[in-house]
């Protein structure tokens, strides 16, 4: 599949910003089931001061306000080839080494909710694959999607205990839950192509467990599948903090105003026209 985003962050400040500085985490890259085609990133009240991939090798820049900046605009824009893998992303890569995602970080932490969650999931854990989709079934079941019911801050034992939440916190309990099985996870940031929309309010997260034999599988909780190629995968890490799109500082800014605007949609002329040439190819190889 041949998918289009064009994503626009801006944040408007109260005041006049005297120093600032941002970390992006906003390009995805060609890994298994994906392939970028194209990608650009425009700035406006920013600038651009490096670029590198971090410990999970998510693509990364850091970018400095500019002072006096009332407005900081990053558009993103690219085509993205993804091909379904049955959620399988394929061996352990990264300067982190597996044994990261079994420590517990403050947004995963597991209390009562998450032990006693687990404990109520009979399934075989022989069967890990089969064990971790009746886990994710569970967690649906006692935690709805609820758009705003919980933020970035909303800890995995918050959302359960609440009974609401997004797709972040769906991962987070999952992620939770796994590794008190001594099971790798990690959550996963990114973009997913709707069914019955281009426009969104925001990305999608999910979570990935290290399974041995397969290395590591998505698992989309608030969507009971495995992601297939209506995902791109952007960034990853032990949680979302970890995998945020933009994190960073600014003073002298006061408060400040976010507002995102995403589309993903199916690029069907550009699908059209790289088939077209393949059969042309293979037409040229075949004489």
């Amino acid at each position: 599949m041949l998918l289009t985003v064009t994503h626009t962050t801006r944040y408007a400040f109260a005041a006049p910003v005297t120093h600032g500085l941002q970390r992006l985490r906003l390009r995805p890259k060609t890994t298994h089931g994906q392939e970028v085609l194209d990608w650009t990133m425009e700035l406006t009240g920013a600038r651009h001061e490096v670029g590198y991939d971090d410990q999970h090798q998510n693509h990364t820049s850091l970018v400095s306000i500019e002072p006096g900046a009332r407005e900081v605009t990053v558009t993103c824009a690219g085509t993205v080839r993804t091909s379904d893998n049955n959620g399988i992303t394929g061996a352990h890569g990264g300067h982190a080494p597996l044994w990261c995602f079994l420590r517990a970080t403050p947004l995963t932490r597991a209390g009562k909710g998450v032990r006693s969650l687990l404990a109520s999931v009979g399934a075989d854990k022989s069967d890990l694959v089969g064990f971790l989709h009746v886990l994710s079934s569970a967690i649906a079941a006692r935690v709805a999607y609820v758009p705003g019911a919980t933020d970035v801050r909303t800890t995995a034992e918050q959302a359960l205990m609440a009974g609401k939440g997004v797709c972040q916190d769906h991962a987070h309990i999952f992620i939770s839950a796994g590794r008190l099985l001594d099971i790798p996870m990690r959550y996963v940031g990114g973009y997913l192509r709707m069914n019955d929309r281009v426009e969104q309010d925001a990305g999608h997260g999910w979570a990935e467990a290290h399974v041995p034999g397969l290395g590591w599988v998505g698992f989309d909780v608030s969507n009971a599948i495995c992601p297939d190629e209506r995902y791109i995968r952007v960034a990853s890490g032990s949680d979302y903090a970890e995998a945020a799109p933009v994190t960073g500082v600014a003073t002298g800014a006061g408060e400040t105003r976010l507002d995102v605007h995403l589309s993903v949609e199916e690029n069907l002329l550009g699908q059209q026209q790289q088939q077209s040439a393949d059969g042309g190819q293979r037409q040229i190889q075949g004489g």
